[in-house]
């Protein structure tokens, strides 16, 4: 019972974070917000580092494995999450960045011989884009180019922070996970304010409206410190099926809540592009815990 209810809560959490991005974007430049969240999350992590004595890295590949990381998974990904967000829905923008398992599978055949492409898994990846596909075919016309260029920022993210998650697979099964996401944090924060400050100014003069302050504070805490914690504690007691199903759930509630408290529409090729992705994606992740189970059970 436990379980199942950090199940739900985690899908609550990270469903609802595209909905604080997006209302912290009216208030904050996208690249130093994403910096500053950034910055408060990894200063819990490390105290969380400390507090356990969690001994850090000491080989030279570690380090330059955080360092390259962190400026896939945080500079780039993050960075044109938020500014991508500030052109298209918060329920758009979790919808396209669903597509991240579909490029992952794709980057993992070059670099984890375990995990080839097969019919199967090809068929979620196409299915998968032709819904990205879908959704382009009317954001020129419907929304305008600045909502095609947001969208386009969403899915290159997906490719940069499915790139990280494999090289993470690949070489970093040693690092401790609060080692491994407050590293990633500061490498990747860094880029984030030493491009966001020069263009977006100092922080200080920003419009720090009470619900700029909510949304940062939420993010930073509740999205990322507070959901981390609860993800790793529930991968030690659910099956790899069910954590693995939050990234279908994740989308379906971030669509919801932008329609219902920032009243964004739902475009029929959204909607259809929305249903072929999340289609796509559940063969893939549901293919890939089904073999995950199969090697827990034979090893």
């Amino acid at each position: 019972m436990k379980s199942r209810l950090v199940w739900f809560l985690l899908c609550c959490i990270w469903g609802s974070t595209w909905l604080f991005i997006k209302l912290g974007l009216e208030d904050l430049p996208p690249l130093t917000f994403a910096g500053i969240r950034f910055l408060i999350a990894s200063a819990i992590l490390l105290g969380i580092v400390a507090f356990r004595r969690i001994p850090l890295p000491r080989t030279r590949a570690d380090w330059l494995l955080l360092a390259i990381t962190g400026i896939l998974a945080f500079s780039l990904n993050y960075g044109l999450l938020f500014w991508g967000e500030q052109y298209i829905s918060s329920g758009l923008a979790a919808l396209l960045q669903a597509t991240i398992p579909a490029f992952g599978l794709i980057i993992a055949h070059f670099y984890l011989p375990a995990e080839q492409m097969t019919p199967a898994k090809i068929f979620g990846v196409v299915m998968g884009i032709a819904g990205v596909g879908v959704i382009f075919s009317n954001q020129l016309s419907v929304a305008g180019p600045r909502a095609l260029a947001g969208s386009a920022a969403l899915v290159l993210s997906s490719v940069f922070v499915a790139y990280s998650n494999v090289l993470v697979k690949a070489r970093g099964k040693s690092l401790d996970p609060a080692i491994l996401s407050a590293g990633q944090m500061i490498f990747g924060l860094i880029p984030l304010f030493v491009v966001g400050i020069p263009l977006e100014g100092n922080p200080l003069n920003f419009r720090w409206t009470p619900m700029a302050l909510f949304a940062l504070v939420y993010l930073a805490i509740v999205g990322s410190v507070i959901a981390f914690l609860l993800y790793y504690w529930l991968m030690r007691k659910m099956d790899v099926t069910n954590t693995m199903l939050i990234a279908l759930v994740t989308p379906v509630i971030a669509v919801t809540l932008g329609m219902v408290v920032l009243n964004e529409k739902l475009h029929w090729r959204t909607l259809i592009g929305g249903v072929m992705i999340i289609s796509g994606i559940s063969l893939i992740v549901l293919y890939r815990a089904k073999n995950d189970a199969k090697v827990v059970s034979t090893s």
